[in-house]
């Protein structure tokens, strides 16, 4: 019986790491897409959107509306509304929806903002729902039924875009009438703040520099990334609307809308700056969230993709690899949890010839290093100064990708069992120096340092067994497990020692000013 068990966690092993191989060699795809495409797409856009200006007047410009969808967000919501006011477009052909299902302090702030700017002039309207039926996406159908504009721009409450984003957007949707999604780039506001956010702005440009140009540029399925981004609105009735199934309506969304034959672009030159999360438990709720999300819309739509006709098998494959990406978090778990038990009671991995542990263990490095290989060329390439020292922090990432394993694991699987859940914000600081959020004891916490202890101890089983390759797999994966885990621990108790400490600041204040 124990070795029918050891049997099928060795082939159980041996699908997780070629699962790990086939993602990390999708890497490679991905930075040669880019760069062979890169000079030529990035000209032309530079070039058609000078000719547009030049056949075009502002007076010729269409009637947009901006959709901002805000819950719980007072600490960003006014910066918000002040740097989309701030953008360079007719102001008689620029809407601006505030999609306000907060049900805190926030929905004031809002009210009292679009009052201001209304009395400024500003064609602002808020739009307040107490129900919140399918969340995001329940906000921006509602704000979509009374939107004036033909063109849909979308910013979550934690971006600050540019004055001149409608202007090197709108065109593109103009020129091609089969354009029916604009992407800009995420940029960061935050990315100095910590060495959590200065590697998570590093995941981000891998993700926007590389893998969306890629995406776009090689004709390849692309998603929408929530924010940032110009709809057609007529490209979201043919998809049949926003659906609030998923955690991410925003793929979900994009997948429909070009299966129903709208193309997407994504232009490499528009960034828009946003804020990153600086604390590790609200970075996993948000990464939770996308790939949970990420996986309930592959269960969705790639039945759709996989019956489409006309779509070539490399488009197919590449939705299949994009949308189900997050399933290396679940291989990089089970290959951490079987390493051990495989070395020191199955035989077949003990009496492996070295020649032929090093030939597969040499397709595991190159597919490991891949997406360091990724961020390398997305930061050589990202336009930004300063990317040789941030490259430094490349462990860090490298860290904090697979420390996240254990809960975005947890998220697989709840997707997979078709467990809906709720949409929970990622809490950001709006840049001020004291906001504090509410968290939940970080109980998955005790796990992540479990799986790391546990990697210690198979790390020392692989040295004794003079197995020196897989050592260094092991040992990041240790890492990786205790700093995300105890660090989860430290931001939790430091954030409840700094709430309770503004709470009686606040309350010694109420004091004072009763006695005055």
């Amino acid at each position: 019986m124990a070795q029918y068990i050891l049997d099928i966690l060795f082939v159980i092993y041996v699908i997780a790491g070629v699962g790990l191989v086939v993602y990390g060699f999708n890497c490679y795809w991905s930075i040669y897409l880019f760069l062979k495409n890169s000079r030529r797409v990035r000209l032309a856009d530079r070039k058609s959107l000078l000719q547009f200006y030049r056949d075009h007047k502002m007076a010729d410009l269409p009637q947009v509306t901006t959709q901002l969808p805000v819950f719980n967000e007072a600490n960003c919501v006014e910066r918000l509304i002040d740097a989309v006011c701030a953008i360079d477009y007719p102001k008689d052909r620029h809407e601006i929806q505030v999609l306000d299902d907060s049900t805190d302090e926030c929905y004031e702030v809002t009210k009292r903002k679009v009052a201001e700017k209304q009395a400024e002039g500003f064609d602002i309207k808020l739009i307040h729902r107490t129900n919140r039926k399918d969340f995001k996406a329940g906000a921006l159908a509602a704000g979509m039924e009374v939107a004036k504009g033909e063109y849909l721009a979308i910013f979550d409450a934690d971006f600050v875009p540019q004055k001149d984003f409608l202007l090197k957007t709108i065109p593109h949707l103009i020129m091609n009438e089969n354009v029916g999604l604009v992407q800009g780039r995420w940029g960061h506001l935050n990315r100095s703040e910590s060495g959590l956010t200065l590697a998570q702005s590093i995941g981000i440009d891998g993700h926007f520099v590389v893998e969306q140009s890629a995406r776009s540029w090689g004709d390849l399925f692309m998603n929408f990334n929530g924010t940032a981004g110009v709809w057609r609105k007529q490209a979201i009735v043919d998809a049949g609307g926003w659906e609030g199934d998923t955690l991410t309506e925003d793929m979900d969304l994009s997948y429909r809308s070009q299966l129903a034959g709208w193309k997407m672009k994504f232009v490499f030159d528009v960034i828009v700056p946003a804020e990153l999360p600086d604390d590790i438990n609200a970075f996993k709720a948000q990464q939770f969230r996308w790939a949970k999300g990420s996986i309930q819309t592959a269960i969705k739509d790639l039945p759709l993709v996989f019956k489409a006709k006309g779509v070539p098998f490399r488009k197919k494959l590449g939705a299949f690899l994009h949308t189900t990406h997050y399933s290396i978090h679940p291989c990089m778990l089970f290959t951490a949890l079987a390493a051990y038990p495989l070395l020191a009671w199955y035989d077949p991995v003990t009496n492996i010839p070295a020649w032929l542990f090093t030939l597969g263990f040499a397709f595991i490095f190159l597919a490991a290093i891949a997406p360091s290989t990724l961020y390398f060329v997305a930061q050589r390439c990202s336009g930004y100064t300063g990317w040789k020292t941030r490259m430094l922090s490349l462990p860090a990432l490298m860290a904090m990708g697979v420390g996240i394993a254990v809960s975005n694991t947890r998220a697989w699987f709840s997707a997979v069992l078709g467990r809906k859940g709720s949409f929970v914000r990622t809490p950001k600081t709006g840049g001020k120096k004291h906001s504090f959020f509410r968290q939940k004891f970080p109980y998955l916490a005790i796990l992540e340092i479990a799986v790391g202890v546990y990697c210690i101890v198979g790390v020392l089983a692989y040295i004794g067994a003079r197995k020196f390759i897989i050592g260094p797999f092991l040992a990041l994966y240790a890492i990786g497990f205790l700093a995300v885990g105890a660090l989860s621990f430290i931001q939790y108790f430091q954030n409840m020692i700094d709430m309770h400490r503004a709470q009686r600041k606040a309350q010694a204040e109420a004091v004072a000013a009763t006695k005055l």
